[in-house]
């Protein structure tokens, strides 16, 4: 920031203390032009001070010189100005000095007090050689002159280039405040900008382990059994044939279940049918709010899933394969909403799913708790009869089973909890808020 105030955010192209080789070629000028006017005017004072003309020119040059100074140092050219005026020179460096020191950034006070001395100057001189005019008879009006010429001049030399100084100031800080605030919401926007990919990622994420999560559920569940089914169907199909028609017919049947249910999820996520092939371009704030939103409806808005009332078909399935599996519901069955129910659903049928892979011909026990404000689910397997059954059914695992029913789970609050059993063994246990 220069001594007028004037701050350029563009990187300064001019020399020495000039921002602009424009602004230099300016004050360059002006400085000309006061000095040609201080040596003009510096003839007639050597004059009448009994000087040779030439020690007046020359004094009125180096005076009218200080100009070229004015935006480095705005007082010391006012005072040079206040200094020569009685010598009567330095009117022009008299105006455009204090225009600068107006225009600059310097306290008020200062201003106004190099002001009034320019002021009481002009005013002083002025009136002095009016009198002296008077006195010769150089003018002939009446005692009213004096003072009339005398105030008018000052005011004239002094007020319009303050006046016109403080306006131009604070234009240009009104101007670098509003440069600021443009600079300040730009940050602004590019903030929230970022801040909108980031929602929009995380949302994607969200979403994609939402569908990973349902998608291993689905399918997870239903292939086991019927890969299960399909090698009971293998061992059984010549030894007893109608135990292999019911075993195939169990087959198809989920096949048909899980293919329904994949159905389902595919429907929902085709959003864009209908759509032009290529999509137009939208905001990145836009894109962030939306995906935003798709997450949050997708949280609360679980849809259409499964239930607690079909926990006996689960368990059914499961016996139809071969497992052997009880029940146990404990408390007043009453309705929960869906995202308790569905939660509630899916752990029940991945721990069962867990067991098929990994512990075939185990005996499993499934208990159900209504609780006054939670309600409980534990999944325990004894220790498979024979440690080859697994090999030969060979299921695959991905291992996201637990940790998908981990993250459901505490996505609504509640507590899960599993791991092998003293009798060798496996228990899965979760609790559920009554509400979520």
């Amino acid at each position: 920031m220069t001594t007028t105030g004037e701050e350029h955010t563009e990187a300064g192209t001019g020399p020495w203390w000039w921002v602009r080789w424009r602004s230099a070629a300016l004050d360059v000028g002006l400085a000309l032009m006061s000095a040609a006017e201080c040596a003009t005017e510096g003839i007639p004072f050597a004059h009448d001070a009994g000087l040779p003309a030439a020690v007046g020119a020359v004094f009125g040059l180096l005076a009218g010189s200080v100009l070229l100074l004015r935006r480095k140092w705005p007082i010391a050219v006012v005072l040079v100005s206040i200094a020569i005026t009685p010598a009567q020179m330095g009117f022009a460096m008299g105006l455009v000095g204090l225009y600068t020191l107006a225009a600059s950034e310097l306290p008020r006070r200062i201003i106004a007090a190099l002001a009034g001395m320019s002021f009481a100057g002009m005013l002083i001189v002025t009136f002095v050689r009016a009198h002296q005019g008077m006195v010769r008879g150089d003018v002939t009006m009446g005692d009213w002159f004096v003072p009339f010429v005398s105030i008018t001049t000052a005011i004239g030399m002094t007020a319009p280039p303050v006046l016109l100084g403080l306006y131009v100031g604070a234009r240009r800080r009104l101007m670098e405040s509003l440069r600021e605030r443009a600079d300040s919401l730009e940050r602004e926007l590019q903030l929230l900008a970022e801040r909108a990919e980031e929602r929009a990622e995380w949302a994607r994420n969200e979403e994609r382990t939402r569908i990973a999560r349902e998608m291993h559920d689905v399918v997870a569940h239903r292939v086991s059994l019927m890969v299960v089914h399909a090698a009971a169907l293998q061992a059984v199909a010549r030894k007893d044939p109608e135990k292999a028609v019911r075993n195939a017919a169990l087959v198809g049947d989920m096949g048909r279940q899980a293919l329904t249910e994949l159905r389902e999820m595919l429907g929902v996520l085709r959003t864009g049918d209908g759509l032009a092939s290529r999509p137009q371009p939208v905001p990145l704030a836009a894109v962030g709010m939306a995906a935003a939103a798709a997450a949050s409806r997708a949280a609360d808005d679980p849809g259409e899933g499964p239930s607690l009332a079909e926990l006996d078909e689960l368990v059914g399935q499961s016996a139809a394969a071969g497992m052997v599996v009880a029940l146990s519901v404990e408390g007043d069955t009453r309705p929960y909403a869906p995202e308790i129910e569905q939660t509630a659903y899916r752990v029940v049928q991945e721990a069962l799913t867990n067991v098929h892979k990994h512990a075939a011909g185990a005996k499993t026990y499934v208990r159900l708790a209504h609780r006054v404000s939670e309600i409980a689910m534990q999944v325990e397997n004894e220790c498979p009869p024979e440690l080859g059954a697994v090999s030969a059914v060979r299921l695959p695992s991905g291992g996201n089973g637990l940790l998908g029913m981990k993250e459901r789970v505490a996505a609504l609050g509640g507590v899960f909890v599993s791991g092998p059993t003293d009798a060798g063994g496996f228990r899965v246990s979760a609790v559920l808020p009554s509400q979520p």
